[in-house]
């Protein structure tokens, strides 16, 4: 909780300080707007790796008053007893709003994406021990936005990523610590779950 109010306070401060409304043309195509977030992500495959809750940022560049887009990076981190896995994701999302008003007060939309996924997972007693992995990854979900003000909006998504590319996890014998890498990985995922704030700069396409 501490995170998300840290995130917060930022864009609680600039809509406070540039609190003017949003000069919009016929459409909302070409808005920009930047966003931080933090996600939790649930590793559910092997019951000794835990859910990770993590940081990260994105940039959305609309495309219409119903579609828009969203470019992000997230660092996941996770420890348990034993291991200490972080992962890294960059990509991106196309999302579709379900009502057709360009900036109602409640927004509900479907995305969906792709990603580059970066594995890192190591021992504790053992930092020798450790194993890596590059991959990528296919997301989808459901999410909405809140909109606080013309620029300003707080958004909770859940989706759910499905590895392309090889899983990698640990298992754990009488305290030994055994890493593997498996093909067959996109049945092997995460479900995420994403609060952001965002916060509209302007309009990329010239709205005057």
């Amino acid at each position: 909780m501490k995170k998300v109010l840290l995130l917060l306070i930022p864009f609680w401060l600039v809509t406070n300080g540039f609190a003017q409304g949003l000069k919009v043309r016929d459409t909302y195509g070409g808005m920009f707007s930047f966003g931080v977030r933090t996600t939790a992500s649930t590793f559910n495959a092997h019951a000794n790796e835990r859910s990770a809750l993590g940081i990260g940022g994105h940039y959305r560049i609309r495309v219409s008053n119903r579609v828009n887009t969203e470019w992000f990076a997230d660092y996941l981190p996770a420890t348990n007893e034993f291991t200490r896995r972080e992962d890294y994701h960059i990509g991106w999302s196309v999302m579709f709003y379900l009502r057709n008003k360009p900036a109602p007060k409640f927004q509900p939309y479907v995305l969906a994406g792709h990603c580059f996924d970066y594995t890192h997972h190591v021992e504790l007693a053992d930092r020798t021990n450790q194993i890596k992995r590059w991959s990528s990854a296919i997301q989808a979900g459901l999410g909405a936005h809140y909109n606080l003000t013309e620029r300003f909006d707080i958004s909770l998504t859940s989706q759910y990523m499905f590895h392309m590319g090889t899983d990698v996890h640990s298992e754990v014998h009488f305290g030994t610590v055994d890493f593997h890498k498996e093909k067959g990985g996109i049945m092997e995922g995460h479900l995420l779950f994403t609060l952001s704030a965002n916060y509209v700069i302007g309009d990329l396409w010239g709205g005057k």
